[in-house]
């Protein structure tokens, strides 16, 4: 493809993405797609000789757009909030677009100096001091991996220059509640703790970690032998975006001398409005923080922005410097290659630096608030009305309700939840994903699309009573 053919053909994407966003509403919100019924219309083999790109565009068209699930949907309530505000979308392509990658400074100087100044904008936003230096990941998977290896070496002293973890005679450990991510799993097997040296701490009413239990925990395991490690702290947790108490956290890592990681990756974006930075008090105690701009913020999926109070140590257990990637400039200069795990990077900071330029803060926070305000109304919509319930506090976006008619409970109450959640969804009008709390199924209603109004949550609300009374008939 030459560039006149991109320009031609690029022209025709850009309006198939507009005219798809523009239509969104209109399409029923999950996909009706059975498994296999996408592949089966591929052909086995790729093609011998080159083909139209017309014929690819159409296919986009006809296999692709009509069997997604449609995230950028005013009434998609599932998951959390994966927002590609257009802007955001530009500097994606952008990105791509100049195909420049960062393995040093100098490979690219606008990748690497765009990427200080918009981790640092956000750093602004979100109300952090100065202490705190940024750099974009792919996502919280790999933060959380980042910050435990980072926090492995720092108990070990670092092992890695030594035999690593198989050279260490006491077990190290990690604490976090029963309620985090299931990357802090993960990261507990790939950094190579091992999946019992990790600690799952007891939650309060609210779902939020224990902190006499963390305690408790540090000290069994110290009396033991073991090494305490980290502690991985959540503000705004997946299940219920519980907030895990950040300060009695902090105060336990510097008396027990463990590192303190904050998974923010969701809740982490309404730090940018002053009035919900109550929901992570203590934060500067902490070590590292992870906040995804790709959920609600409305970067373009994958955007973490990953922040660390000694990026020295980060980068002494990151950095490789073979000498094909010596510069003269790299005493001056910050090389990301040595802030994360890949060497090479693309060039995200540039759908964040578009983004934050086009909305403003104004424009962002706005859009935030609206969502805390259509949570807040569809909870009180719940409460009001008999047989269902509001199963957990409501501090941002997400409201996690069950219908519980008269006569139903155990294995039938969960039976009557998955068949009106799964009859919901496949109705088209609306899509929510079912979790367990406390051993039960329960719904999700995670708001934060970028249309969703409040008509658009008033929809999903008069769809989920139509299908719990067909469910209970």
């Amino acid at each position: 493809m030459n560039p006149e053919d991109f320009r031609r053909f690029g022209h025709r994407l850009v309006d198939l993405v507009a005219d798809y966003r523009a239509g969104i509403e209109a399409r029923p919100v999950a996909s009706s797609a059975s498994p296999g019924s996408i592949r089966a219309q591929l052909p086995m083999d790729p093609p011998e000789e080159p083909e139209d790109f017309e014929r690819v565009l159409a296919d986009l068209e006809r296999l692709v757009v009509p069997n997604l699930t449609h995230w950028q949907h005013p009434r998609f309530f599932g998951y959390f909030p994966s927002n590609g505000e257009l802007a955001a979308v530009l500097g994606d392509c952008a990105s791509t677009g100049l195909g420049v990658l960062g393995l040093a400074w100098a490979s690219s100087p606008p990748l690497t100096e765009i990427e200080e100044v918009t981790t640092d904008w956000l750093r602004r936003m979100s109300g952090l001091s100065e202490a705190w230096s940024g750099v974009i990941q792919d996502t919280a998977s790999t933060s959380t991996l980042v910050a435990l290896l980072c926090a492995r070496e720092q108990a070990s002293g670092f092992s890695l220059a030594r035999g690593g973890l198989q050279g260490e005679d006491k077990a190290l450990v990690v604490y976090t509640s029963e309620h985090a991510h299931s990357s802090v799993d993960k990261a507990v097997l790939m950094a190579g703790f091992g999946r019992a040296n990790c600690r799952k701490i007891p939650v309060d009413p609210d779902y939020a970690l224990r902190a006499d239990a963390l305690e408790s925990a540090i000290r069994a395991d110290r009396a033991a032998g073991r090494v305490p490690c980290a502690i991985v702290a959540t503000t705004g947790t997946t299940t219920t975006t519980a907030l895990d108490p950040v300060d009695a956290c902090a105060r336990i890592a510097r008396e027990h001398h463990l590192w303190l990681h904050v998974d923010a990756a969701m809740a982490g974006s309404a730090m940018i409005l002053p009035e919900c930075r109550s929901l992570w008090p203590g934060v500067e105690g902490a070590d590292s923080i992870v906040v995804n701009p790709h959920k609600w913020l409305g970067a373009s999926f994958d955007c973490s922005v990953y922040f660390v109070r000694d990026p020295e140590q980060l980068v002494r257990v990151m950095s490789t410097s073979p000498s094909y990637l010596q510069t003269a400039a790299d005493g001056q200069v910050r090389n990301y290659r040595d802030w994360g795990i890949p060497l090479g990077r693309r060039f995200r900071a540039l759908k964040l630096w578009f983004l934050i330029r086009e909305q403003g803060l104004s424009g962002l926070r706005k859009r935030l608030r609206r969502d805390l305000a259509n949570a807040r109304w569809l909870a009180e919509e719940v409460r009001r009305e008999p047989d269902w319930r509001v199963l957990a506090p409501v501090p941002l976006q997400t409201v996690c309700v069950r219908h519980e008619p008269p006569g139903l409970a155990g294995d039938a109450l969960d039976g009557h939840t998955l068949r009106w959640v799964d009859a919901v969804n496949r109705s088209g009008v609306a899509y929510l994903t079912p979790a367990i709390l406390d051993g039960r199924w329960m719904a999700r209603v995670s708001i934060g699309a970028l249309p969703t109004e409040r008509e658009h949550v008033a929809q999903a609300w008069a769809a989920m009573r139509a299908a719990t009374a067909h469910s209970t008939a």
